[in-house]
């Protein structure tokens, strides 16, 4: 199985440009002719930091058929493969389609055919989305696996010819609006739960940096965001399972209006408790990251449970985030296999890393 995660730097209200941009990037790439699934952003073409439901209402999309479908199925059927893309939805009912639509944040996924195979809502919303969208209705609406938790509002399910999946959308991953506990895991418990091997993460992910640090080493990732990541799926690590689970975190680049996204997509495979990376994409990056998840990852860690330890402590999110403890561990994350790295003594950790942001 191949995946390929299209990382890209959209503006706001630029639909027809950032689509360009999308079809520019996949025309550059060398795409293979057995590519098994592509996965595009969070909001990909719309652009992600709306203020209002007046400001996105220009860009609002039916259900599973406007224009971000229309071209995820469109792409599916030139390379034959998987497409999933996050876009901005309006449900429009039959009857008083004024007065009755709702608006969601989702990801619709077709078929190498182009047939819709699911579309999916944001379960857990950020401070941005609140202002326009409604959280999904999750399995109340949807339908989920027989091993899925009745009680989770995030899916888990058979997408077409791909194996069963976990699906989320950048927010999903934390606690609920920041004040469920940080051990809940609620959308990791899923995926651990429903036994699925692949979990699938559409993003548009902030990062502290400034814009001067973000074009920084563009090509490399943001280390603790990747890191931040990595403890999301503690549950995954903990249950020290013999089958492999992968991780597909396809995260947006760039800025807007001031906001700094991480970038720094990654792949990740997760197995007998040991966390290993296949590749990254650079933080300012755009680019196609291509994975073929039978060929041995890249880089090996092993968890650190420094991160779980500090906030059990009392320590706040953003406060366990910039723990040198933690920090030492995000740079050993990215160790190459069979390899130990350590941080350099002369080089500052708190430049190297910076801090996580967590939508």
């Amino acid at each position: 199985m191949k995946i390929a995660c299209l990382q890209f730097a959209p503006e706001v209200g630029r639909v027809q440009e950032n689509i360009k941009r999308a079809d520019d990037i996949l025309r550059s790439a060398a795409i293979p002719s057995d590519l098994t699934w592509l996965v595009l952003p969070e909001l990909a073409f719309s652009g992600y930091n709306f203020q209002s439901l007046e400001e996105i209402k220009p860009f609002l999309e039916p259900t599973t058929s406007g224009i971000s479908t229309q071209w995820a199925q469109q792409v599916a059927k030139h390379y034959n493969c998987h497409v999933t893309v996050g876009y901005a939805e309006v449900t429009i009912p039959d009857t008083n389609p004024e007065d009755s639509q709702t608006q969601y944040n989702s990801t619709v996924t077709v078929s190498p055919r182009g047939e819709i195979l699911h579309n999916y809502r944001k379960s857990f919303l950020y401070y941005t989305d609140e202002t326009w969208a409604s959280e999904g209705p999750g399995s109340r609406s949807h339908k989920l696996s027989d091993t899925s938790s009745p009680d989770s509002p995030f899916y888990a399910g058979q997408l077409g010819d791909l194996w069963k999946v976990t699906m989320g959308i950048c927010m999903d991953i934390n606690p609920y609006k920041f004040v469920s506990p940080w051990s809940d895991y609620e959308f990791s418990s899923l995926a651990l739960s429903s036994q699925s091997p692949i979990v699938c993460i559409s993003m548009a992910w902030l990062c502290h940096l400034t814009p001067t640090e973000l074009m920084q080493d563009p090509s490399q990732p943001d280390i603790a965001t990747v890191a931040y990541w990595v403890e999301r799926f503690q549950p995954l690590v903990d249950a020290g399972g013999e089958k492999p689970i992968f991780v597909i975190l396809a995260n947006r680049c760039g800025m807007e209006k001031g906001v700094c996204y991480a970038g720094s997509s990654t792949v990740l495979r997760i197995e007998k408790g040991v966390v290993s990376l296949y590749e990254t994409a650079g933080k300012s990056e755009e680019t196609c990251l291509i994975v073929d998840l039978t060929e041995r990852p890249k880089f090996q860690g092993v968890q650190s449970s420094f991160f779980v330890k500090s906030l059990a402590e009392g320590t706040s999110l953003e406060m366990a985030v910039k723990d040198h403890a933690f920090k030492e561990a995000a740079m050993g994350l990215l160790a190459p296999s069979g390899a130990h790295k350590s941080i350099d003594g002369g080089r500052s950790v708190e430049g190297v890393v910076g801090g996580a942001m967590f939508d």
